[in-house]
Parts: C-alpha cells; structure tokens; sequence
C-alpha cells in the first residue's frame, strides 16, 4: 500500500482530470462550472440534467454532517451551512463560504466572508490562502467558532483548512491532512489542489532553512 507522502508525491500536472462541478444556489438556480479549452466557463443549467458527460450524479439527501477540526474550527457543506439548527448545535459564529454560486443564508445572525472558488485542478487555491486564513484567525482571536464551506465542503473548504493548518500550526502536509480527513471522512481535495499543497509544504521548508543560518548568527552574538 502507498504511503500518503508517495501518493501526494506522484500528483502531476499530467494527471489531472477534466473536471465539471454542478452547484445549487440558495434560491435553487443551478450553475455549471467547467473547464474548456484553457478557460473557465461558468453557465446557468436550465433544468435538472442526470449526469451526462461530467459524471455527474444527481444526490437529493441533505449533508449536515459537521468535521470539528479543532474545537472552533469546523468543515462542512453548503447544507450545514444553510441550517441554523446545526449552525447553533455547533455555536458556529463565523461562516466562511469559498464555493461559487452559494449565497449566505442568515446574514443578521452571523459573521461571513465569501469568496468565489471553482473547484478546477487548475485553480490557484494557494492564492486565496492570505484572505481566508486572516478571517479563521480573526474568529478564533474573537473566542470564535468558524464554519469553512464549500459546496459538498469535500475540495475547496478541505483544502483551505488543510493550508490553514499547515501555515497556523506548523504540520506537515500529511498530518494536517490526516487530522482533516479524520474530522470528515468525506473530504478529497482534487489532484490540483493536492499539488498546490505539496508544493506550499515545499516553500514553508525552504523559508525555514533560509531563516536557520540567521538565527544561528544571532545565537553566536
């Protein structure tokens, strides 16, 4: 059996897949994220289609199931976050949405941030990293509870959490992936995410043994 390390390691660009995500707003339109000919293409679907060329497989049954990746650090899907029930259960008090085309359901009751992710090997997640990271840190400084969500909260939210761990608490790729992946089974980042990752973890390494010869020279002082 593969190790984590290996399977992160044999991520590359030739591998990824063609990927198409469909997503149902809170108002019930249904949008098409899509890549095509080196462009993101991004359409309203007018009726319920059963999967076609995408895969794709229509699923009615809600997901209210919420990973508690650390106590005020939650992981779940766009149907967690558009019930208050559960949203109080947790005592959720920041939401942050990173799917595309879901709107914020109850903006008198909590503290959202939302930016548009599509959930496509070849976005540049590592670029959103900045923003996303200062709200988690805002919440938890505030004696927060932050929620991250995406759609299904399986690419995009794990993956913005993965990040954050690895940036706020210093773990490696697999062991912030490990601690994800125990909170919520289901998450799976896409093979371009997973390599965006691998290469993050690589650039934390180098900004360390860049920094070690100048704190040696401090310590001889």
């Amino acid at each position: 059996m593969h190790s984590l390390n290996q399977e992160i390691k044999a991520f590359s660009r030739n591998n990824l897949r063609k990927q198409c995500t469909r997503v149902t707003t809170l108002t019930g339109k249904k949008i098409i994220e899509t890549w095509k000919d080196a462009r993101i293409h991004v359409v309203e679907e007018a009726e319920p289609s059963g999967g076609g060329g995408c895969g794709y497989v229509q699923d009615l049954s809600s997901d209210l199931q919420v990973g508690v990746v650390k106590p005020w650090l939650l992981l779940g899907s766009q149907d967690a976050a558009h019930d208050l029930e559960v949203l109080r259960k947790f005592k959720v008090t920041h939401i942050l949405n990173v799917a595309y085309g879901v709107e914020n359901a109850f903006l008198k009751e909590f503290t959202y941030k939302s930016i548009s992710i599509l959930d496509l090997p070849e976005t540049n997640i590592l670029s959103y990293f900045p923003e996303c990271f200062e709200f988690i840190e805002q919440a938890k400084m505030k004696d927060g509870v932050v929620l991250v969500h995406c759609n299904a909260g399986v690419s995009r939210a794990a993956a913005i959490v993965i990040g954050f761990l690895m940036a706020s608490e210093e773990l490696s790729l697999s062991s912030a992936f490990t601690l994800v992946k125990n909170a919520r089974p289901s998450v799976c980042p896409n093979a371009g995410f997973m390599e965006q990752l691998r290469l993050y973890e690589e650039g934390k390494g180098d900004m360390k043994r860049d920094r070690a010869p100048v704190l040696e020279q401090n310590n001889s002082l």
